[in-house]
């Protein structure tokens, strides 16, 4: 089944690439890999903000890495053209808005690593760090940044 018959199978449809909020582009390719730049998590069209341990749960968490990662599905849609090209994602950083004492930054995240195994199959297993932040540019909750190889 291709990329594409998964995401609608999921009623997934892919975003636009957002516009860069600063000095930098949202994603570079260098030979066969793409470096996507952080998404942060949106939910309703605006960033997701809050801090686990102190108003957002774990669970939520995990919806709102799911959104990042059909945000960064999107860019890397618009940088390669075609995700049935992706031949592996390569590795996920994470940076999870957090107290001190919060410590489930790795559960937050299996939402958008969940997603992407389920979309790519075997090509989605990919390496991860999953960090607890004390602040994320506008106070997002989350936000991802990916590497994925091309055939």
């Amino acid at each position: 089944m291709s990329i594409y018959a998964k995401l609608s199978q999921l009623g997934i449809t892919l975003p636009p690439v957002a516009a860069p909020a600063a000095a930098y582009v949202p994603f570079v390719q260098t030979g066969n890999l793409v470096f996507l730049s952080g998404h942060l998590a949106k939910k309703d069209g605006k960033v997701w903000v809050g801090q686990f341990g102190k108003n957002m749960t774990a669970e939520e968490g995990k919806a709102a890495a799911r959104a990042v990662a059909i945000d960064l599905m999107g860019t890397l849609h618009a940088a390669v053209g075609d995700l049935n090209r992706v031949t592996r994602i390569v590795k996920l950083m994470s940076l999870v808005n957090s107290t001190g004492d919060f410590t489930e930054q790795h559960l937050v995240t299996n939402g958008a690593s969940e997603l992407l195994g389920e979309i790519f199959g075997p090509v989605g297993a990919h390496a991860r760090s999953a960090f607890g932040v004390a602040q994320i540019p506008l106070g997002a909750c989350v936000e991802i940044e990916m590497i994925a190889e091309l055939a």
